[in-house]
């Protein structure tokens, strides 16, 4: 059931307005109102979307006991898109080709027929996906919390987001607004009054080919970079602190960079690295990626806080989670082990939000250049078993 069960892959986003004190049958009819089928919500490309109540791909019977759990409530967003087969399409022109081209004396198809063979192939399948053969149906899961006012979603491509956009503000008459890594550090640095820091922050170069252009960030107001910064700074603490650091709540998380490791030049040139291992950061090419200028953008985390252990894959500009793995709630009745997942979700994404936070009280004070010096010191050693 959507974010309740299973892996969990998710961005975030902040709810526009105060927070719901509570969810309750408003809500839910809210969502009754705007589910799949309920009104033609169709867009540009003739999918249609809506909201379902999560159970599986049809349903629409939105309950209190089954979508408002532990304070969140719990739903889907449905895209219903046709799909026509390519490889059916271009059967279809070819039999029109050789029909429109049989008499020609060149024994050739014109240019023409070859347009217009593509034309009737195409108003055939689209007379033919009026029964709905060509018809697929996605779903992604979505969750509101009422406790942070942050909204989970189960997808970071562009159209899918979009289409959150849309259909939550017609439902709820509320904005949301995308917490990547430039966002989230505002948010964590207004309570130790350094907002300025960040908004005047700018790439860092830790090897002589850095420089202030990123490639994937375009707008010179964003400030996602922190984001590539922070994993390259865990990675060279683990490699030269330790394994655990202490956060602001006097908690400690003990993390390890496990699994995999994506890498990308800054500048677009010198191209994509993914490197798959137990530790990828201790491989020698993983060190030499970064020497040669790239920075990371993705890695795989394990996480142990409050005794808990969380594996996730977190992408560095969004802070989009992946495949985070869960512990499996502990025997109980449904109800029961539904609220403490819900707990579990909320404790993984504090742990990121105190793990990266350590950061930005290294990255936006004074002690970044102790931090910098460090970290460029690492960087031209010789990589071990090169």
């Amino acid at each position: 059931m959507g974010f309740l069960s299973g892996r969990v892959t998710c961005c975030r986003f902040r709810v526009g307005k105060s927070a719901p004190r509570m969810f309750g049958p408003e809500h839910l009819e809210k969502l009754e109102d705007a589910a799949i089928g309920r009104q033609r919500v169709a867009m540009g490309d003739g999918s249609q979307m809506g909201w379902i109540a999560g159970d599986h791909i049809l349903d629409t019977k939105f309950e209190l006991e089954k979508n408002i759990v532990n304070g969140v409530l719990q739903f889907a967003l449905r895209v219903d898109e046709i799909k026509i087969p390519g490889d059916l399409l271009r059967a279809y022109a070819q039999v029109e080709l050789e029909g429109l081209s049989a008499e020609n004396p060149s024994g050739h198809p014109s240019a023409k027929q070859r347009r217009e063979a593509r034309l009737l192939a195409k108003e055939k399948l689209e007379q033919e996906a009026k029964d709905g053969r060509f018809l697929r149906r996605k779903s992604i899961p979505v969750l509101w919390d009422s406790q942070s006012n942050e909204l989970l979603y189960g997808s970071a491509s562009i159209t899918a987001v979009d289409r959150l956009h849309s259909l939550f503000k017609q439902s709820f008459d509320r904005p949301l607004e995308f917490l990547g890594a430039g966002k989230r550090a505002f948010e964590l640095a207004e309570p130790h009054q350094t907002t300025r820091a960040v908004d005047d922050a700018t790439p860092t170069a830790f090897v002589a080919s850095h420089g202030q252009e990123i490639a994937w960030v375009s707008d010179e107001t964003n400030r996602d970079f922190l984001g590539n910064e922070f994993l390259l700074w865990l990675w060279h603490f683990s490699e030269h602190v330790g394994d655990s650091i202490k956060l602001s709540d006097d908690s400690d998380v003990i993390f390890m960079i496990a699994r995999s490791m994506s890498l990308e030049c800054p500048r677009g040139q010198t191209g994509k690295e993914s490197i798959s291992s137990d530790a990828p950061g201790k491989l020698p090419e993983s060190l030499r990626a970064l020497q040669s200028g790239k920075l990371p953008r993705k890695v795989g985390l394990t996480l142990v806080r409050h005794g808990i252990t969380y594996e996730v894959n977190l992408q560095a500009e969004t802070l989009t989670i992946g495949g985070a793995k869960l512990p499996v709630p502990e025997e109980g009745d449904e109800r029961a082990r539904l609220e403490e997942r819900v707990d579990l979700i909320r404790s993984l994404l504090e742990t990121i939000d105190l793990t990266y936070e350590a950061f930005l009280l290294k990255r936006l004070t004074p002690e970044w250049k102790k931090e910098h010096d460090s970290l460029k010191k690492w960087l031209s050693r010789e990589p071990k078993g090169s």
